[in-house]
C-alpha cells in the first residue's frame, strides 16, 4: 500500500508540474511580448548605426507592430463583447420562456375559475349539469337541442328553435325593424361605366377635394367586376382609405370601416361572438352592414384598414374560403350554433347569407409594422397598387347618385360580351405561360386566368385599353409571385423575360411588367 501511495503521489506531482509549466510558459511568454524595456535596450544598441533610411525604416517597423498588437486586443474585445450579448440573449430568451409559462399557468387558473362560476350560475338556476331533459317543470339544460347559448329556462325546443323572449340580437333586430318600412331609391340604370368613372372622378375632385388618375378609378372598378376582395397597398398619404370612403360617399351609402388592429387573432373581432354571461351576441358593425345588405339593392363596401397590420389569415380566414366557392348560393357564415324564436328573420338556422352587393376593400402598407401578404389572399384579390400622390385639376361639380347593384352588374355583363380578350392576346398569353413553366417554374393557375377575362373587358369598357389590362394583372398578379424565387440566381432568366414580353407584345407595350421585372432585375 505504502509503494501505490508514493507512486501515486510521484505521479500526480509530475502532471501537475507539466501544468505549471504550461500556464508559466504562457505567463513568461506574455512577459516577454510586453517586455518594453528590452525593446528600448535593444533599440538603443543598433540605433547608432541606422542611417536615414534604418531610421525611416524602424519608426514603419514599430508602427507595424503596434498596429498589430492594437488589433489583436480589438479582436479579444469584440469577442468578448459578442459573446457577453450572446448570453444575455440567451437569458433573455428564458426569461420570455419563463414568463410565458407563467402565463400559461395564470390561462388555466382562469379557466378553471371560469367553469366553477358557469357551474355555480347552472347550480343557481336549478338546470341540471348533464344537460338533460326536466319533466318536472319543463325547462332544459345547456346539452339540448338548443346548444351552447340556450336562453335561462324559458320555454321547449321544438324543430330545434328555442322559444323564449330574450333577444340576443339587438343591432340585427333593428335592421329588421328599419327595412319593413324602407323604400328604396329611384336608382339611376342609364349609366354607363366610363360615364360613371367620370362622375366619381369630378365628385372626388369637387366635394371631397381628392384627386385620382383616371387609371385608377378604372382599376378599382375592374377590381369589383374580377373578384369581391380588393387590396389598396402603396406609400402613406397616396388616397388609400379615401378612395373607398369618397366611394361610398358618392353612392350615398356610407362606407362601413373596420380598423383592424395588431391583436386580432380570429372571427370574432370581425364578426362578433356569443357572451355567455351576458346571453347577447356581441355585434360588430361588420356584421350589421353583412346583414343590411340582404335587404337592399345597393352597392356596400366594407373598408378593413391596416388590414396586414394582424394576418389576414387569422382573422379572414372563412371569408376567404367562402368567397372562393364557385355556387354563390352557398356562401353562408354560421354565427351560432342554435336557433332562438327572437333572432333576426335574415338569420337562417344560425347562418347568415353571404349577399352579392358587398365588397370587401382592404388597405395595406409595406414596413416593420405589418405583416406580409400571402400568396393565398393575392391570389383571392385583386391588388392596386397607389404610389403616387395625385396632381390637382380643375372638375365640374359632381354630387352623389343612386346606381343600384343590378345595374352595376348588368354593365359588367355588357362589358364582358362587348370587350372579351382577343385570341390573338390570349394565345400570347398562354405561350406566355409556357415560357415561364419552363425557365422559372412558375404557372398561371385557372383563378388567375379566370380573373384576368372578368378584369380586362371592364377595365376596357371603363376607358382603359386591352394590353394595359392585361399588363397590369401579369405584373401585379403574376410576376410578383417572383419575389419567392431565388432571383440572384435568376438574373439571366428575367432579362431573357422582358426580351420575350417585348418581342411577344411589342417594345413599347406592357410597359407595367417591363418596369417590374426589371426593379426585380436591381434589387436582387
Amino acid at each position: 500500500m505504502n509503494s501505490f501511495l508514493k507512486w501515486f503521489f510521484v505521479f500526480i506531482s509530475e502532471m501537475l508540474k507539466g501544468f505549471a509549466q504550461i500556464f508559466s510558459g504562457l505567463w513568461n511568454g506574455l512577459k516577454q511580448i510586453f517586455n518594453i524595456k528590452n525593446y528600448i535596450n535593444i533599440f538603443k544598441t543598433y540605433s547608432t548605426d541606422f542611417g536615414a533610411l534604418g531610421w525611416i525604416l524602424a519608426v514603419l517597423a514599430i508602427i507595424v507592430v503596434v498596429a498589430i498588437y492594437v488589433l489583436i486586443v480589438f479582436i479579444i474585445i469584440f469577442a468578448i463583447r459578442k459573446y457577453i450579448r450572446f448570453r444575455h440573449s440567451i437569458v433573455s430568451n428564458e426569461d420570455l420562456l419563463e414568463e410565458i409559462a407563467h402565463l400559461q399557468r395564470q390561462v388555466l387558473k382562469m379557466t378553471k375559475e371560469k367553469d366553477e362560476i358557469m357551474a355555480m350560475k347552472v347550480a343557481q338556476m336549478g338546470i341540471p349539469t348533464s344537460g338533460a331533459l326536466s319533466l318536472a317543470d319543463g325547462t332544459f339544460g345547456t346539452g339540448l337541442e338548443g346548444g351552447e347559448g340556450a336562453p335561462e329556462a324559458q320555454g321547449v325546443a321544438e324543430d330545434g328553435i328555442v322559444h323564449t323572449n330574450d333577444v340576443r340580437f339587438s343591432k340585427l333586430i333593428e335592421v329588421d325593424n328599419f327595412y319593413k318600412t324602407y323604400e328604396p331609391p329611384e336608382y339611376d340604370n342609364s349609366i354607363t361605366l366610363a360615364q360613371f368613372c367620370d362622375m366619381y372622378r369630378n365628385f372626388a375632385c369637387s366635394r371631397m377635394h381628392l384627386f385620382y388618375e383616371p387609371k385608377t378609378i378604372w382599376l378599382f372598378v375592374a377590381g369589383m367586376a374580377s373578384t369581391k376582395l380588393i387590396i389598396l397597398q402603396g406609400i402613406s398619404g397616396t388616397g388609400k382609405t379615401s378612395l373607398p370612403y369618397s366611394f361610398g360617399k358618392f353612392l350615398g351609402n356610407d362606407t362601413t370601416i373596420a380598423s383592424v388592429q395588431p391583436s386580432w387573432r380570429d372571427r370574432t373581432e370581425l364578426f362578433g361572438y356569443f357572451n355567455e354571461f351576458t346571453k347577447n351576441f356581441n355585434e360588430t358593425e361588420v356584421l350589421k352592414r353583412i346583414y343590411s345588405s340582404n335587404y337592399n339593392n345597393d352597392i356596400n363596401l366594407i373598408l378593413l384598414d391596416e388590414m396586414n397590420i394582424a394576418r389576414i389569415e387569422y382573422y379572414f380566414a372563412e371569408m376567404l374560403s367562402i368567397l372562393e366557392m364557385p355556387n354563390a348560393d352557398e356562401w353562408e357564415l354560421d354565427i351560432v350554433p342554435n336557433v332562438w324564436s327572437t333572432d333576426p328573420e335574415k338569420l337562417d338556422k344560425g347562418k347568415l347569407v353571404i349577399p352579392q352587393n358587398i365588397w370587401y376593400i382592404g388597405t395595406a402598407n409595406n414596413d416593420d409594422s405589418t405583416f406580409a401578404i400571402s400568396d393565398k389572399v393575392y391570389d383571392r384579390a385583386q391588388p392596386i397598387n397607389l404610389d403616387a400622390k395625385g396632381v390637382a385639376f380643375d372638375a365640374p361639380d359632381q354630387g352623389p347618385i343612386n346606381m343600384g347593384f343590378d345595374h352595376v352588374v348588368e354593365l359588367f355583363q355588357e362589358a364582358w360580351d362587348k370587350y372579351p380578350i382577343s385570341q390573338e392576346n390570349l394565345k400570347k398569353i398562354q405561350q406566355l405561360d409556357l415560357w415561364v413553366i419552363e425557365k422559372l417554374r412558375v404557372a398561371f393557375g385557372n383563378r388567375i386566368l379566370k380573373q384576368m377575362g372578368l378584369f380586362v373587358p371592364v377595365y376596357v369598357a371603363c376607358g382603359g385599353e386591352e394590353l394595359d389590362g392585361i399588363d397590369y394583372v401579369l405584373a401585379t398578379k403574376i410576376f410578383r409571385k417572383f419575389e419567392s424565387l431565388n432571383l440572384a440566381m435568376l438574373r439571366d432568366e428575367l432579362r431573357e423575360l422582358v426580351v420575350y414580353i417585348q418581342k411577344s407584345f411589342g417594345k413599347n407595350q406592357m410597359k407595367e411588367s417591363v418596369a417590374y421585372l426589371e426593379r426585380l432585375q436591381k434589387l436582387f
